[in-house]
Order: C-alpha cells, then structure tokens, then sequence
C-alpha cells in the first residue's frame, strides 16, 4: 500500500499505523538491553546516529532552508521533552516489562489531549473522549496486572513510575511540534531537534559514556542500539512530526494503543511468551479505544 492518491489525514493515519509498530520493537528489545548498559549512554548515540541518518535524508532530499535556522530554541525544548522520554523509558525497563511498559505509553493519548487543548485549544469530542478514557482504563488494568485489589492499594511498579514520567514528556511533545513549527518539512524539522538533542544528552550524560565498557557489551546491547536509532527513532520521528502536520493531536497519539498489541507479537517472535487472559482484557480493550477514534475520524 502506498500514500499516492490517500488524502493528507489519510496519509497521516498510515503514518501512524507504521510508527506504532516500530515503536513496540523498542519495548521488547529495550527490556532485554536495559539493565546492562545505562540509559544515558545508550540514547546519546541513538540520537547520534539516527540524526546522522536523518541529516544525510534532509540534505538529499529538502535542503536545509533558510527558515529552519530561525528561533533555534524550538529544537531545544523538542529535544529536551524526547530526551527526558528515552533516558526514562530505559530507566524504567531495567524492572518493568515490555508489555506493561507499552500499556503506561498508552496513557499518553489523554494527556496529549489536555495538552492538546492547552498549547493548540484542540477540542476533543465526546466520542474521542470516551475513547481516551476506555484506553486510560485497558491501560491501568495491564500496569495493575488484572488486580483491582492492586489498584485500590495503588502498588504501581517502580519501573512502570518512572517511565510515567516520561511519557507526560511525551505527550507534551505532540502539540508542541505543531506548535513550533514554521513550515519546514518533516525532515528538516527532525533534524533539528535531533541535533539539539545530541548536545543536551551528551551535557547529561557524558559521564555514563566514558564509564561504559563499549567493546565488552553483550549483543543484544548493539542490536537495541541500532535497532532504536535506525526504526525507533530516525524512521518514528520524522513519522510522528510527518502525522502531527496533518492529525489532531490526541488522534497521533491514539496511535499508541496499538503499541501493547504489537508488543505481544514481538515478545512472541522473540519467544518471551505473553501475560495471562486477565491481563490481555486491558490490551484489547486500548484496541477498542483506537476502533473508536478512527469510527470518529469517519
């Protein structure tokens, strides 16, 4: 399937559609890499690399206009919000698992919402916000593992906590892309901020680099690394800014639900196995939260 002849929102809901299954890559892969590397040291060369990636797109493609070196601090802030998501999301993988981890990503979509309408006053519709607390809801019954009794106790997970936090960044990320942005192309745009994010990790974490024994690294460490800086960051990025141009916000990050599925088969792939029956009624309930955003998108 190709984007000729789909509309701009159509285009962008396929956008999204591949975005979501990369991103659930970094989920299970993380998982295995997390707890042998520190999270600093693995992002500040993801972001080397895909920047470098996408740099020589940019370059070969748009050029760097003229625009795109006006007000440098939009990249900044981008890149500040993506570089508190990446260190925490890590951070937070050393002890949560993969599925539960895609299950806190999916409560970005109703914080992207509230940004939403704070940073664009993007209105969200009674159907779109029913969605967004159905997926809410799948998504605190997977983090509480199918336990009510967990949930009234609040026993959330350190690791589940932590990455929490970076998905608020997250979730502040998606309106702001479209509020910064001055007409360059989706490229250019990533560029930027990915090279502002580079300078802002390296600041952050070069400590964790040098101390980071490189040639002793197990593999899977080099495979998470290139796979996150190659699919889930150069490819998403520029994917999510693409989409972000042409969907509402809350609708980009409704996108997020499909995450837990995608995990499940990646953890199958990978021969990790999958929770129990209780824990995927909260999975196919944040599918039927995306079923209902795209049934609003008519």
């Amino acid at each position: 399937m190709t984007a000729v002849g789909l509309t701009p929102p159509q285009r962008g809901h396929l956008a999204m559609l591949v975005f979501s299954a990369l991103v659930a890559g970094s989920f299970s892969l993380g998982r295995m890499a997390a707890p042998l590397i520190a999270p600093a040291a693995l992002t500040v060369p993801r972001f080397a690399l895909a920047g470098a990636l996408v740099g020589a797109v940019a370059f070969a493609t748009t050029g760097i206009p003229r625009s795109a070196l006006r007000a440098p601090w939009r990249y900044g802030v981008l890149a500040a919000l993506l570089a508190i998501y990446f260190v925490l999301m890590f951070e937070g993988l050393k002890t949560a698992s993969a599925v539960s981890a895609a299950a806190v990503f999916t409560l970005a979509p109703l914080m992207t919402a509230g940004f939403g309408w704070l940073v664009l006053r993007q209105i969200t519709s009674p159907r779109m916000g029913l969605a967004l607390l159905i997926g809410a809801f799948g998504a605190a019954w997977v983090i509480f593992r199918g336990d009510p009794a967990a949930a009234l106790r609040l026993e959330i997970g350190r690791g589940e906590a932590i990455y929490f936090v970076g998905c608020v960044a997250h979730a502040l990320y998606t309106p702001m892309v479209r509020r910064l942005n001055r007409g360059e192309p989706a490229v250019v745009f990533t560029f930027g901020m990915m090279v502002a994010g580079f300078a802002l990790l390296l600041a952050y974490g070069w400590r964790d680099m040098w101390a980071t024994d490189w040639a002793a690294l197990p593999a899977i460490v080099w495979i998470c690394l290139i796979y996150v800086a190659v699919a889930a960051s150069a490819a998403t990025f520029v994917l999510l800014q693409y989409a972000s141009l042409r969907l509402p916000a809350a609708k980009v990050m409704a996108y997020t639900y499909l995450v837990p599925s995608w995990v499940l088969l990646w953890e199958l792939a990978l021969g990790h196995g999958v929770p129990g029956p209780r824990v995927l009624i909260g999975v196919a309930l944040t599918g039927f939260a995306l079923f209902l955003l795209l049934k609003d998108e008519g």
